[in-house]
């Protein structure tokens, strides 16, 4: 596959999978703001009106219909994928479908086409589930995972890194963490709500770190990744976060202060080796009476809220010119008067 001039001021017109979701919709925003021709792919019954308002052109589809990314790639000439099916409950098929074959359709439909990047965002969820101390990017990927989730995220990157290798696409992927920030409809109303319930309970203290990750500072990183000139670049992989030490106490009580509420109980704190038992024995249970959801606390909960999350950023500063501009106390303020204001407070 023959590549575009490396022009990093160049306008481009980008095709962006997951655009209505939460981190698309700030990567759609951040792309038409720097100049950029933005097309997405929309799936029927999706709320649309920002993507609209934005000026993007809109393809009726999503990344497990072969033939809608092909009418929605011709004529772009690089990809942005955040579409991810997410969670930590349900066979790995489901989530394979979308995060791994749906990464395959979506490199197939640009295949025969220049590009000049394709950008797929990833997860560091792809790390093994254990404490982290500032690991980087030459950790191994674990060939098994805890959850469909994260086992899916590990094959899509290989999926990406193989088109890499074997049709020279010129990929960059990218690994936030925590993600966070206005416009999530899902995981800080869930917490909100866990929070309500007075459900939340530290494990260790909850001295360990969260690997947040702001969402505008992923936008930013996409358009480094966009930008960047393509050697030490392209066919890499970077980690993402806000590169700030944020506890899991620090976390958890600054959403509750935020939200009026009263911060989780303290006393007696569950250590991780009993947390990892409890979840073990939860989500074997929900398997064999084959529970549609998942138990209270499962392996994906337990490394949120257990285990140290500390990724280094600095190939990313150093490769990309990435620097978080949002650090956490802002963002999350972000994060909660958005909340706040969806919820009429």
């Amino acid at each position: 596959m023959d590549a575009v001039p490396d022009n990093s001021a160049m306008p481009h017109t980008i095709l962006l999978t997951g655009a209505t979701g939460f981190v698309g919709s700030h990567v759609a925003e951040a792309l038409v703001r720097a100049g950029h021709t933005v097309r997405a792919l929309a799936r029927s019954g999706s709320d649309t009106a920002f993507l609209t308002a934005l000026g993007v052109t809109l393809v009726p589809g999503d990344v497990t219909d072969a033939d809608a990314l092909k009418r929605a790639a011709a004529g772009c000439d690089a990809v942005v994928n955040s579409a991810a099916k997410v969670g930590d409950w349900g066979h790995v098929d489901g989530y394979r479908a979308v995060n791994v074959e749906g990464l395959r359709n979506l490199f197939d439909a640009t295949l025969g086409q220049p590009l000049h990047r394709f950008v797929h965002i990833s997860s560091l969820g792809v790390y093994e589930a254990r404490h982290h101390y500032g690991t980087d990017e030459t950790e191994p990927l674990p060939n098994d995972h805890i959850d469909g989730y994260t086992q899916s995220k590990v094959e899509a990157e290989r999926i990406a890194l193989q088109y890499h290798r074997k049709q020279k696409v010129p990929v960059v992927i990218l690994r936030p963490g925590f993600v966070y920030g206005p416009r999530d409809r899902t995981v800080l109303p869930r917490l909100a709500e866990r929070l309500r319930e007075r459900s939340v309970i530290y494990i260790a203290r909850g001295r360990y770190a969260l690997n947040t990750t702001y969402v505008g500072n992923i936008a930013d990183a996409v358009l480094l990744a966009l930008g960047a000139p393509a050697e030490g670049v392209v066919g890499e992989v970077f980690n993402i976060t806000d590169g700030e030490f944020v506890s899991k106490r620090r976390f958890f009580e600054t959403v509750a202060d935020g939200l009026g509420l009263k911060r989780p109980r303290g006393f007696p704190p569950v250590p991780v080796w009993l947390a990892r038992a409890m979840a073990n024995w939860r989500e074997s249970t929900f398997r064999k009476l084959n529970k549609p959801h998942p138990p209270r606390i499962t392996q994906a909960q337990l490394k949120f809220a257990g285990l140290n999350l500390d990724f280094s950023i600095a190939k990313a500063r150093t490769k990309l010119g990435y620097t978080p501009r949002v650090l956490f106390d802002e963002g999350m303020g972000r994060a909660l008067a958005w909340h706040k204001g969806e919820r009429g407070a």
